[in-house]
């Protein structure tokens, strides 16, 4: 069972509602990756005592006025087949398909272009609700996003931010271009960068052997408490 950090979510929220003039925050999970190098679809692996899509989701109900899970249209039929988990959660199907992340983003600005979404990839198990409210806190809608910064690159991460909705036609734009890097965009319109509050947030797993070295690492911390 997920547990958030009451202080951290009131002072997220504090920010969200300060500001009326700040598109309001949707949330969006990505899981419509194919998990080709995992083998299996990482969106279903338990890091926190469910999958991780789920948990994902639950925790950015606390932060956002809307949440969606971002899926392939197969993958949403098979989720919606379980009518318990399809009552519970929401779902977006990609509508412009094989592009990767991109696509997600776009389907969810073109379903609500006048919000702004917290985009968080299913790969990241490190992640909780410290590193969201630090990010929220840190918010700037005036940039076309506010992300993180990659501690190895110092690069921003494009599925750990906060897309505003001045973003989309710049996106939509480099879909015509058939220029498919969500990161290139945030580099390109100088989007907001942020040193995170712990630079294991943003490990991500994409094999076995990373899953296993997670695992580790997670042992380790829950150890540390």
């Amino acid at each position: 069972m997920c547990t958030f950090n009451k202080t951290d979510v009131l002072n997220a929220i504090m920010i969200i509602s300060s500001e009326d003039r700040w598109p309001p925050l949707n949330g969006l999970v990505l899981i419509g990756g194919r998990s080709q190098r995992m083998g299996s679809p990482k969106e279903k692996m338990h890091w926190h005592g469910k999958e991780q899509c789920y948990y994902l989701a639950d925790l950015l109900q606390n932060y956002c006025e809307e949440v969606y899970i971002s899926c392939r249209a197969e993958q949403q039929a098979e989720i919606v087949g379980n009518k318990e988990v399809a009552s519970e959660y929401k779902f977006l199907s990609d509508q412009v398909t094989d592009i990767g992340p991109l696509g997600g983003i776009l389907t969810a600005f073109e379903f609500q272009p006048a919000r702004a979404w917290l985009v968080v990839a299913c790969d990241l198990p490190m992640l909780g609700p410290e590193a969201i409210s630090y990010l929220i806190q840190r918010r700037d809608p005036i940039k076309i996003a506010t992300a993180f910064s990659s501690p190895q690159d110092n690069l921003p991460e494009p599925l750990f931010a906060i897309w505003e909705p001045s973003s989309f036609p710049i996106l939509q734009q480099m879909l015509a271009q058939n220029k498919l890097s969500p990161r290139q965009a945030l580099i390109q319109q100088h989007a907001l960068g942020v040193d995170p509050p712990d630079a294991g947030v943003l490990f991500n797993v994409n094999t076995p052997a990373e899953a296993k070295m997670i695992a580790a690492m997670r042992t380790k911390k829950d150890q540390g408490r």
